[in-house]
């Protein structure tokens, strides 16, 4: 006896392959952009969303220690304040900086 899986169900259960459903709700303004932009780029409002989504996570995902340690490096040195005490004083620069900003805000 020979078994047929209808197309169907093939389709379904192998479409997404690696994917995984998640219901996600949106604005209305929110809706319109995707769809708009969705039929503007003539692909899946789904794979516009994936898009945002790896791009997003990429901006906000932490540097390595190393790479943000060797950032921090490369701007020592490079602004002046023509203060000459700084490394000495910061505590109190920048308690005056919190004061004023304080003080601002009454």
């Amino acid at each position: 006896m020979e078994w047929k899986v209808p197309e169907r169900t093939l389709r379904r259960e192998y479409h997404h392959d690696g994917m995984e459903r998640k219901q996600i709700q949106f604005t209305r303004q929110q809706l319109t952009s995707l769809r708009r932009e969705a039929k503007r780029r003539r692909t899946s409002e789904s794979a516009i969303v994936r898009e945002a989504l790896d791009a997003w996570i990429g901006a906000n995902r932490a540097a390595p220690r190393s790479e943000r340690f060797a950032r921090a490096l490369s701007v020592v040195g490079k602004f002046k304040s023509g203060k000459h005490d700084i490394s000495r004083e910061h505590d109190r620069e920048l308690a005056d900086v919190i004061y004023e900003h304080v003080r601002g805000k009454e």
